[in-house]
């Protein structure tokens, strides 16, 4: 293979890659990486709590930070290890509603269809899940009952949102963040949909109140009301947008969203505002897709592309404006048009769960919604129901985290990292990835210290790497390393794109380390890692592949006229699925349709080559 891994030592890889446990000192380097979910719904959002979730946000914090608790079906639910960090980012449309149809309020039952919902509710499982996706369809057209779309409902809501997330913060300990949903499904069900996130405590977030897409679904709005809510109290806040798979091409479409042209002013307010991109969530993956990418042979997992949250079939053309990959190369384009880049996205990945508990870990995966939690015949029960198809449990995805590289674990530590980017995604184990991007790396930089080298001398993952005045060509640090209680490593790539000659945007995959002293074969591929999965037990070994992986590597097809962009993509080996652990733990009988072995996988934010004049 190339470059260095099972043979580095643990305490040099340790000195940049591992998770510390000890606070640092602000102005030392980044060197802890911390993990938490940045999309957390619990029975307090109108269509988790439909679906019958009763955890709140006290108790979903209470998980978080690694309790026992009693989930929605009345299992007992405790996560394997807790997170660092955590939010819980309930819908601001509809906030504090469904605590009030619960409740039997005169007001809402004087409403048919609220009240058909109660019942419903009341009966539970298929009715509940029906239900539910009813009001997804219903607020995705705007044909809620005014009693919904009444902000007054959101003030106690809110006021305990806020009071939750500040009961839980410790300090270098466990950091919670005051946040909610900004939940637009534009056009019937075009997800659009945005967390926003405070870096402040209640004495300046309480002085706002969320946003709704009743008041507007014009994402510039949002921007406003941000820089509102900064102006106003000196705060900081941003916003990250979902997985843009259901969003049936208008993710990343090359226009305003009144469709009017893009400004630079408009590019670089969503730059500024949005600095992070969610990858990986329960409903599949925005990274890549096989029909965009024929040659990435991994481009073909987690795929929910039938249409948009109401299963609206998409549109010919939808995919180039649904997929992180496929925005950073547009990006770029638009750069060298406009001056400005409205794509500057860095990886983030949550669970977007409805019960409260986010467990992206494979054998104790709760699922999204209360009717989906661990029980025999979830795989086939509908997830999401259209007027013409459903998504079904199985397709499920057990995903993602987010690590971040920060100073301490602080609300303004983990936010900063958050907004220059310095950020990876995980489908859910804790692996660990460094990225710096330099002129002068060394290998010998590997058996030292990675976080000081890399810093002293280059930039890290989120940022830009300015042409060499020198005109030297750059070197990048790459690294992984296993999450200690997860699987071993199969590869290391490096994924390029570029703007060429004639203005095109053009993508390369570079395997630049891998496990098992593989060779490429005729056609450069290298072959499969193999696989350890036992499908009768659920069970895998870490036989074949590598612990970790750090290399110095230089981009062969460098140019030094040509805009880029590359980020790391880490693929374990193969593991079991929450499909399989089912299948087993409960005798499901399930089809070969079904996926039952995935390969677990991260991704660092990308650093952007910066080309002189």
């Amino acid at each position: 293979m190339t470059g260095t891994s099972h043979s580095l030592l643990a305490a040099a890889l340790c000195s940049g890659l591992c998770a510390a446990t000890t606070t640092f000192a602000a102005d030392d380097y980044p060197r802890q990486a911390l993990f938490g979910d940045t999309h957390v719904h619990t029975g307090w959002s109108a269509d988790a709590g439909m679906d019958g979730a009763v955890v709140d946000p006290f108790q979903a914090y209470q998980f978080g930070r690694g309790e026992e608790i009693t989930s929605n079906t009345g299992m007992k639910a405790k996560l394997h290890r807790p997170f660092d960090w955590f939010m819980v980012t309930d819908h601001s449309d509809g906030m504090g509603v469904i605590n009030e149809i619960v409740a039997g309020n005169p007001e809402m039952m004087a409403s048919p269809v609220l009240k058909r919902w109660r019942d419903a509710l009341q009966e539970g499982g298929a009715a509940a899940a029906s239900a539910k996706s009813e009001l997804v369809r219903m607020q995705s057209n705007g044909e809620l009952p005014s009693q919904v779309t009444d902000p007054k409902w959101m003030v106690s809501a809110w006021e305990q949102t806020i009071k939750a997330a500040e009961q839980y913060y410790k300090p270098g300990e466990f950091t919670t963040f005051i946040a909610y949903e900004w939940t637009v499904n534009a056009d019937g069900g075009d997800n659009l949909h945005r967390n926003v996130i405070f870096r402040d405590g209640a004495d300046r977030a309480a002085q706002v109140r969320p946003l709704t897409t009743f008041e507007t679904q014009e994402p510039k709005k949002l921007w406003a009301w941000m820089k509102a809510y900064e102006d106003k109290t000196g705060g900081r806040v941003l916003a990250i947008p979902h997985n843009g798979n259901m969003s049936n091409g208008r993710m990343f479409e090359e226009q305003q969203f009144d469709g009017t042209p893009m400004t630079r002013e408009w590019a670089e307010t969503r730059a500024h505002y949005e600095p992070l991109y969610e990858l990986t969530q329960i409903k599949g993956q925005s990274e890549s897709h096989p029909l965009l990418s024929p040659g990435d042979e991994f481009a073909s997992w987690d795929l929910w592309d039938r249409g948009n949250l109401i299963l609206v079939p998409k549109p010919e053309g939808s995919f180039p404006k649904e997929y992180w990959r496929e925005a950073l190369k547009a990006g770029m384009r638009i750069e060298g048009e406009l001056g400005a880049n409205p794509f500057r996205y860095g990886a983030n990945a949550g669970t977007d769960t409805h019960t409260g508990l986010s467990t992206s870990e494979e054998d104790n995966f709760f699922g999204k919604f209360k009717t989906l939690e661990p029980r025999k015949e979830r795989w086939n029960f509908p997830l999401l129901e259209g007027e013409s198809d459903n998504y079904m449990g199985w397709e499920m995805a057990g995903s993602g985290a987010m690590g971040v590289w920060a100073t301490e674990n602080t609300r303004e530590a983990i936010w900063d990292a958050m907004k220059r980017r310095e950020t990876f995604a995980t489908t859910g184990p804790r692996m660990t990835l460094r990225f710096f991007g330099g002129y002068d790396f060394r290998q010998s930089d590997l058996g030292v210290d990675l976080a000081e080298a890399g810093y002293q001398r280059g930039v890290p993952m989120g940022a830009d790497l300015k042409a060499d005045s020198d005109g030297r060509v750059p070197t990048f640090i790459v690294a992984a390393q296993r999450d200690p209680q997860g699987a071993n490593l199969d590869r290391l790539q490096v994924i390029k794109g570029w703007v060429d000659v004639d203005g095109e945007v053009q993508e390369r995959i570079y395997d630049v380390a891998w496990s098992d002293g593989r060779k490429p074969g005729a056609d450069g591929k290298l072959p499969a890692v193999g696989s350890t999965v036992d499908t009768a037990k659920a069970t895998y070994s870490n036989r074949i592949g590598d612990d970790a992986f750090a290399a110095v590597w230089t981009d062969p097809d460098f140019d030094a006229s040509q805009r880029a962009f590359y980020y790391l993509r880490v693929l374990e080996i193969p593991t079991p699925r929450w499909t399989l652990y089912d299948k087993v733990r409960y005798g499901a009988d399930m089809p070969d349709s079904v996926p039952l072995v995935h390969q677990e996988r991260a991704f660092s934010s990308p650093i952007w080559y910066v080309p002189k004049g």
